[in-house]
């Protein structure tokens, strides 16, 4: 971690800030709070430990804290389990992950995975959202973004993002939790300290989302497209973590069975098997 980023301080700092007195079993307070959220006092008393302990850990001068404070400061706060989980990181508690050497690399037999889900939109995504793979309905609905391979790119760099993304808001703020949470995980990667630094200078949507600070894993979502040839088709998503090779996922992206969506699949696929089943 380096320290001199102070990142666990921001952390804290944003997630205190988000954190309603309410929530933890304090009173409002009313119009007598000159802070938003909880004092750091409060999460002192909360975690269990002095107001000036808690006050040097967010200021980065605290830079041994213990488990058991960095568990207790995540409970006062009620973070979720993948923030909890990324503060612990960001105190220097839990090992960093390495990506794999061939982190690049999809194995053969993910590749064959793919193509059985013939009527859901699967693919492979690299630590920093480069697409490694896609079976042939994730080509036919990423179609209008060929040669953006980098899904965080295509959503804040892409003329065509917010046509084809019809709930645009809720996807690109989705993407920018988990890449915060990847980069939690792999300090060290380059791909995604590259695209932070990119992004933050070129785009101020995507500065703000990655200056609030959150964190959350893309395990479920939901996403909506909008082709010109199909019109509108709805996914349910699933993410799956490939333990042979540490920061890669697989998405698969399913329709609701019967829906106009599945339909619009079939219809977006039917051409390329045609032309398949004829060579």
């Amino acid at each position: 971690m380096q320290q001199t980023q102070n990142e666990l301080g921001s952390f804290l700092r944003a997630n205190r800030a988000r954190t309603e007195p309410t929530d933890v079993g304090l009173p409002a307070g009313g119009g007598s709070r000159r802070v938003k959220g909880l004092r750091r006092e409060e999460v002192a008393v909360l975690a269990g430990v002095s107001a000036d302990y808690y006050a040097r850990l967010e200021q980065g001068r605290e830079r041994n804290p213990s488990p058991q404070v960095i568990d207790a400061v995540g409970r006062a706060m009620r973070l979720t389990p993948d923030a909890r989980t990324h503060l612990f990181r960001l105190a220097g508690l839990h090992p960093a992950l390495t990506p794999a050497a061939g982190r690049d690399l999809v194995h053969p037999s993910l590749l064959q995975l793919l193509d059985a889900f013939p009527a859901a939109a699967a693919y492979v995504l690299s630590p920093a959202f480069d697409v490694l793979a896609k079976n042939a309905v994730a080509g036919a609905l990423l179609a209008p973004f060929d040669g953006t391979p980098n899904m965080v790119r295509v959503l804040f760099q892409h003329p065509r993002a917010r046509e084809v993304f019809v709930e645009w808001p809720v996807v690109a703020r989705a993407t920018v939790h988990a890449l915060r949470l990847h980069a939690g995980r792999f300090p060290d990667d380059p791909d995604i300290s590259e695209l932070v630094s990119e992004l933050s200078t070129t785009s101020a949507e995507f500065r703000s989302l990655w200056q609030d600070n959150q964190v959350e894993n893309m395990t479920r979502a939901y996403k909506v497209f909008v082709l010109p040839e199909t019109g509108r088709i709805e996914l349910t998503y699933q993410t799956f973590d490939v333990h042979d090779a540490p920061g890669q996922q697989l998405l698969v992206g399913i329709p609701e069975p019967g829906s106009t969506g599945a339909a619009a699949i079939e219809a977006l696929v039917a051409p390329a098997e045609r032309g398949a089943a004829t060579s």
